[in-house]
């Protein structure tokens, strides 16, 4: 059996493109957009049909946000950004895309075969 698509989500990113207070609680934003993430495991993404792998990759103080079913967390050691670029390269035999607006970031994981989408993909 073929492994699901893998879905990659830049927390910092996602989390920073909405002006909602997040920089008073990273962790709380951190969580809120993983559980956020949930329901497309199941449901999929437009041209990612479900079910999903989806991986949150955070850093710096959303280091702490925990796994839930359907959504696993990665922490990152350093660079978040860094972290998202092992992972696209861990895996080139499955279809991965990555969620962020960070144009550096979409440059390095498309040169490994990636597709990318902004963060209105996955937050309203």
């Amino acid at each position: 059996m073929d492994a699901p698509p893998l879905v990659i989500v830049d927390a910092a990113n996602v989390v920073g493109s909405v002006p909602d207070g997040w920089w008073r609680d990273r962790r709380g934003a951190a969580e809120r957009v993983r559980d956020r993430l949930v329901p497309y495991a199941a449901e999929g993404l437009p041209g990612f049909p479900g079910p999903l792998e989806l991986v949150l990759v955070v850093e710096g103080s959303a280091r702490d946000v925990a796994s839930v079913p359907g959504v696993r967390v990665d922490a990152a050691p350093g660079s978040g950004d860094d972290r998202i670029v092992e992972l696209v390269a861990e895996h080139p035999d499955r279809a991965r895309l990555v969620v962020t607006a960070d144009r550096e970031l979409r440059r390095r994981v498309a040169e490994l075969g990636a597709e990318v989408t902004g963060p209105r993909t996955v937050r309203p």
